[in-house]
This record gives structure tokens, sequence and C-alpha cells, in this order.
């Protein structure tokens, strides 16, 4: 199967090959998947990292070659700042945290494909975090609106803020939270969590549908509304703006 690479900041990834369809998850610029199927202008893609699937618009990605493919996979450099700007042919391009860059060059250059060279003038990360780096990340994402399927800057899902900072971080996890509650070590109590920790929260039915990160002081900080610090205790989260538990916790993980 081809390979293609996101060339835009933020591409929507659908449920179905259309406009209207719901979107399941995000491509951010540098992430490469695999075309499956092609259906006019829609491809359907399997993301190369977490392996989602969905439908994405052909114009906001791009071809690679294999050697270009792999490449790539060498050495993965992550945009650490909420909002940034690269420069492409002398124009400014807008990305997010989280964004992909591949194979810089000392000049701080980079080709997305052969024809396509963007400027970076700012730090990146890459390598792995530890757990107060992992927080740092975190708190970037303070006050982004709650977006379903999101995982930019410009909204983010709860899942999806989760996987976005392990990812830059160095940690592989998958992309829905009901999986991220398989990977990882189950902790008793909360005593036994450290910052960076995962909670996960049930509905009624006892389906797991939410995460966030455990904070100092029996705090957690997570995607509702918008990103956002609440308080945690052994019931879930009380929400001190509505007065009222939110979401009831079900287990904790520690991923590392």
């Amino acid at each position: 199967m081809s390979k293609s690479i996101c060339q835009v900041s933020v591409a929507p990834v659908r449920k179905e090959p259309s406009d209207a369809s719901e979107m399941v998850t995000q491509l951010l610029f540098g992430e490469i998947c695999e075309v499956l199927e092609v259906k006019k202008q829609w491809i359907k893609i399997k993301i190369i990292f977490d392996e989602y699937e969905g439908w994405i618009d052909s114009k906001q990605v791009t071809s690679l070659s294999e050697l270009e493919y792999a490449n790539f996979q060498q050495e993965i450099m992550f945009i650490s700042e909420p909002f940034s700007l690269l420069v492409s042919k002398n124009e400014p391009f807008p990305v997010t945290i989280g964004a992909e860059i591949h194979l810089l060059n000392e000049e701080g250059e980079f080709e997305l494909t052969s024809n396509n060279k963007f400027l970076v003038d700012e730090p990146l990360i890459k390598g792995k975090q530890n757990k107060s780096q992992i927080l740092e990340l975190a708190f970037k994402y303070i006050n982004t609106p709650y977006l379903w399927g999101g995982k930019s800057t410009y909204g983010v899902d709860c899942s999806g803020l989760v996987q976005m900072v392990y990812k830059m971080a160095g940690y592989k996890l998958p992309r829905d939270t009901y999986q991220q509650a398989e990977v990882g070590q189950v902790l008793s109590f909360i005593e036994e969590a450290e910052p960076g920790d995962l909670a996960f929260f049930e509905n009624e039915e006892g389906r797991i549908i939410h995460v966030g990160f455990i904070l100092a002081d029996q705090k957690i900080l997570h995607a509702h509304g918008k990103v956002r610090v609440d308080n945690l205790d052994y019931t879930g989260i009380f929400n001190s703006d509505l007065n009222r538990y939110t979401h009831q916790l079900r287990v904790m993980r520690k991923i590392f």
C-alpha cells in the first residue's frame, strides 16, 4: 500500500467519504498514513502511529516514495508550542503542537516532499520525556476547547489530549479511551499515583468514556468543555463551576 503525509496544519479524518460525515480523529501536519482505498477526491487511510482508519480529503495529504517513507521513520521531532509558524515559499505556515518534523538539517530546514521545503525557527521536542515534562506538555493545551475527534490546540477530546501528550513524550498509546484503559499498571489507591499517571472514568452502563492526567493534591487535568483542572477523589471528578461530580472514577493506571 502507498504512503502519504499530511501537508496541512490539521486535517479531519471522517467516518465516511463526505464532508458531512462525523470526524473520528485528525491527522496533524507531518503525520504519515497508509492509503487503503480511493473514492473520487476521498481516500481511506490507516494512520501509521495508531492504526486508526477513516476517510480524508486527498488534497490535504501528499504521496511519499518508499525511500522518503523509510527516511522519515529514522528521526521524528515535534512542534512543542501550542501554535507555531513555519515558513514555506517565503510565506507563513501555521502548525500546532504535536506536528511532526522529519529530517531537519543544520540550517533548520526540512522537506515534506522534494518540492515542498519548510523552515523551522524554534526548539523541537524529541526522545523520551519524564513525568514532569509530560505535565508541562499537557498544560500547554490548557483552555483548548473540547472537540470530538480533535488532537490539536484548535480543539481536542480527552483521549486525543492524552495520546498526543504521551506521543510527544516518546510513548505510544491507542487513540480511544477504552483502549488506553488497557495499557500500563493498575493503581489501587489515589495515593499511589504520581502526577502524569492517568485516571479513567465510566458512564452509568459501566463503559469507560473519559480520561485525564492525575496532578498533585488530588487534582486532574482533562478535556471537558475545555482543557481544565478539577478536583479528583475516589468518587470521581468534582467540577467546582458546576458544584457537582461530572465523572465517576473507574480505574487509575501508570503508563511508566
